[in-house]
C-alpha cells in the first residue's frame, strides 16, 4: 500500500472534517455526550494563533483521503514563570476501513521529522498509553512535567524531537483553550453541515461487567465507568488495580475488540 503525504489544503477543508467526524463516531464517548465533536475541534483550531499549518498534513490512498493531522503550539511554563514553547498535535484522523495499516504512524514520523526541522523542541500529548509508546512517546512524569492542573496519569506522553530537548525543562503544561470550550450544542450544530447519520449509541460497560470473575468485577466498577469507551486507562494501571490479574487482561482486550475498540499493549 502506498502512503502519500502532503500539506492539507483549503480545498480539503470539508473533507477532512468529514472524515475526521468518520474516524470519531464511535469512539471515546463519555456519559451525556450525544455526538462526536473532533470535526468541530479540526474547524476551530485552524482559526486558532497556535495552529501550525506547517504541520497540517493529510494522507492518501490511491488519491483519496484516508488520514489527518493537525498541531497547534503549546508550552511548558517552569516554576519562575518562564515559558518554554512545544507542541501538540489532535486529533489525529484515519478513516476506519484504513485503521491498523500505518497511517497514522506515517503522519506522525513524517510530521515529528517535520517540526524537528522547524525548531521546535518536543511534541506532548493526551493519548492512548498503550498506543503511542511504540512510536516513542513516554510518560511526561519522567521528565518532571505535569498537567496545568500540576497533576499526571499515564495518557498524558511526551516524545522530544531530538536528545536532550527537554533537559532542565520542568513545570507545568497548557494548551491552546480551543480544546476546552466545545459544547455538544456547538456540535450538534457544526454537524448539521454533513449529511445526516445514525447516532451512536455507547457500549454499556454491563457487557464487560458480566465477563469478569467477583474480584475483577469489583475492581472495574470501583472506577465509575457506565460505558466500555470509556476504559482508557492502560493495561498496566488496570493490572495495578486489586482483584486483576493476566486472565481480566485479556478478557478486557477480547470484550474491547468484540466492540471494534482497541485496547492494551498487544
Amino acid at each position: 500500500m502506498n502512503i502519500n503525504l502532503r500539506l492539507e489544503t483549503p480545498a480539503d477543508y470539508y473533507d477532512v472534517e468529514a472524515l475526521t467526524r468518520e474516524a470519531f463516531w464511535k469512539s471515546f464517548w463519555g456519559v451525556g455526550q450525544q455526538i462526536c465533536d473532533e470535526h468541530l475541534l479540526v474547524h476551530r483550531l485552524r482559526e486558532c494563533p497556535s495552529f501550525v499549518p506547517e504541520l497540517d498534513y493529510v494522507a492518501e490512498i490511491d488519491g483519496k483521503l484516508a488520514g489527518h493531522i493537525i498541531y497547534s503550539k503549546s508550552k511548558i511554563v517552569d516554576d519562575s514563570g518562564n515559558p518554554h514553547e512545544t507542541l501538540t498535535f489532535g486529533p489525529i484522523s484515519v478513516l476506519p476501513e484504513h485503521q491498523n495499516q500505518g497511517i497514522g504512524k506515517a503522519l506522525m514520523r513524517h510530521t515529528f521529522a517535520e517540526a524537528k526541522q522547524l525548531g521546535y523542541r518536543a511534541v506532548l500529548i493526551f493519548g492512548h498509553p498503550d498506543y503511542y509508546p511504540r512510536v516513542g512517546f513516554r510518560r511526561a512524569a519522567e521528565f518532571d512535567i505535569t498537567t496545568a492542573e500540576g497533576e499526571n496519569y499515564d495518557p498524558f506522553m511526551a516524545y522530544p524531537l531530538y536528545d536532550g530537548a527537554l533537559d532542565g525543562i520542568h513545570g507545568r503544561y497548557y494548551i491552546d483553550p480551543v480544546y476546552f470550550t466545545l459544547t455538544q450544542e456547538d456540535a450538534l450544530e457544526f454537524d448539521k453541515r454533513f449529511p445526516p447519520k445514525e447516532r451512536h449509541v455507547p457500549i454499556n460497560i454491563d457487557v464487560l461487567l458480566n465477563r469478569l470473575e467477583p474480584e475483577a468485577r469489583k475492581a472495574i466498577e470501583g472506577l465509575g465507568l457506565q460505558t466500555l469507551a470509556e476504559l482508557t486507562k492502560s493495561e498496566q494501571e488496570i493490572l495495578s488495580l486489586p482483584g486483576i490479574d493476566a486472565n481480566a487482561v485479556e478478557t478486557i482486550r477480547a470484550v474491547k475488540l468484540e466492540h471494534g475498540l482497541r485496547w492494551g499493549t498487544r
